[in-house]
């Protein structure tokens, strides 16, 4: 799937680059100087930078509808990261057309040419409007590109707590906001009546009704069930702890692979955990977390039976759906939770596939293990469990030689990034399809 949102994020920029050349009817062979140059490369840049903003912001309201599209939420927050990365670049090549040659012909390196007799006004009251506010369009749309500038680095930056990054994430849509107007403003006239305008109407439309929904926190809120920590089961040796939790309101259900955003303290907001249990319609579902930073490795300490908490979801598309008669599951450290869920659903209803899980740790819980085990033996699942200090690292050959059959089966992955990468590209190098390696990107910023 991540086939998929590399797709979608270049086939968007083509197709935006060819409504914009068919929506701009200047003869380029007439541009006599740099100043026409700049004015074309103002108004590409502009609007790249507003539909990459505009995806950004549409996608940050959780839009679940696309889920099937993109291949669950964790792929779209991926293009939203791509596009959040996109929209900061171009943005700043916008800015800089704006301001160079300002400072160019202030330094003396360049000479201002001597402009052609203005276009006449159109007639249209809008268009004269929007004219007499082309000053106010482009202060306001400058201070929101600095304010955009910080908070998307701040949310690039993985050093930056969570807590302030949740908070102040948020303010982006203030800035979105503001450049709707500059960009409505500022965009060419003609622009509006070509499929380009209409497209561009309609996303930021759609951008701006978004952008209301994340400063009012009314995003999802109709996916938020209230509940209370039922049962904690801390794993000390392996740094997790097992929350049960148990719902106060509706919940939908949940597929086996989902994960859900958990509240347990308002001021740190809500953080992503997938889903441990599978779901038995007895209004309980399991969270398995580890304490990997500063607010996760404080919940043994902060979290008591009783508090109360919201959970918001379920999100995901790492189903385990497959033609393939076997399976082949790598959970590498606290990435094993969501085959922990699915190994409690296949206890119940068998799918006929046969199935080995990895499960390559750092930290051996004997406990935790034990547990494990059971549920591997209900769903008659074939357990490998390789202690890295104990077995070394796990890799695509050793993987192969504990399945020959592993050319009949599809790969489920979920563990760090950069080791989900090289196992899939070792995999496809010795021969697996494209395609049947499924990887959670588990990285919401």
């Amino acid at each position: 799937m991540t086939h998929t949102i590399r797709r979608t994020f270049w086939v968007t920029g083509l197709l935006i680059t060819g409504l914009w050349w068919w929506a701009d009817a200047t003869d380029w062979a007439t541009v006599a100087n740099w100043l026409g140059w700049r004015s074309l490369f103002m108004q590409y840049s502009g609007v790249m930078a507003m539909v990459a903003m505009t995806m950004a912001m549409v996608l940050a309201a959780r839009p679940v509808v696309l889920e099937p599209w993109l291949g669950g939420l964790d792929k779209m927050y991926r293009l939203h990261k791509w596009l959040g990365i996109a929209a900061l670049v171009v943005s700043v090549l916008h800015w800089l057309g704006a301001q160079g040659p300002k400072w160019l012909i202030g330094w003396g390196l360049l000479t201002r040419p001597a402009r052609g007799p203005r276009p006449p006004p159109p007639d249209a009251v809008l268009a004269q409007f929007f004219q007499g506010q082309r000053g106010l369009a482009e202060g306001v749309g400058e201070w929101a590109f600095y304010g955009a500038v910080v908070l998307i680095v701040l949310a690039l930056l993985k050093r930056f707590p969570y807590r302030y990054f949740f908070k102040t994430h948020r303010l982006l849509a203030v800035a979105y906001l503001a450049l709707v107007w500059h960009s409505a403003v500022l965009m060419q006239w003609a622009y509006w009546f070509t499929p380009l305008g209409v497209l561009m109407a309609l996303g930021m439309a759609a951008g701006t009704a978004a952008a209301i929904r994340v400063l009012t926190r009314r995003v999802a809120v109709q996916r938020q069930v209230v509940g209370e920590v039922a049962a904690l089961r801390p794993y000390e040796a392996a740094g997790v702890l097992a929350m049960d939790i148990r719902l106060r309101g509706r919940w939908p259900g949940h597929e086996s692979g989902q994960f859900a955003f958990l509240t347990l303290h308002e001021d740190e907001g809500p953080h992503p955990y997938t889903i441990a249990s599978a779901w038995a319609d007895d209004g309980r579902i399991t969270f398995v977390i580890k304490g990997l930073g500063d607010y996760t490795r404080t919940l043994p300490d902060r979290v008591r039976v009783g508090d109360v908490v919201k959970v918001e979801g379920p999100y995901g598309r790492f189903n385990f759906q497959g033609s393939c008669p076997r399976q082949i599951w790598v959970g590498a450290g606290i990435g094993v939770t969501p085959f922990i869920a699915r190994m409690q659903a296949l206890a119940k209803a068998p799918d006929g596939r046969a199935v080995d899980l990895f499960h390559p740790t750092s930290a051996l819980d004997e406990a935790a293990l034990a547990r494990m085990q059971e549920d591997a033996d209900a769903a008659g699942v074939r357990l490998h469990v390789l202690w890295s200090q104990r077995d070394g690292r796990l890799n695509a050959q050793r993987l192969t030689e504990a399945v020959p059959q592993w050319r009949e089966a599809e790969v489920w992955f979920c563990g760090p990034a950069a080791f989900g990468r090289q196992l899939r590209q070792d995999l496809e190098a010795m021969g697996l399809p494209p395609g049947r390696f499924h990887q959670e990107l588990f990285e919401m910023r």
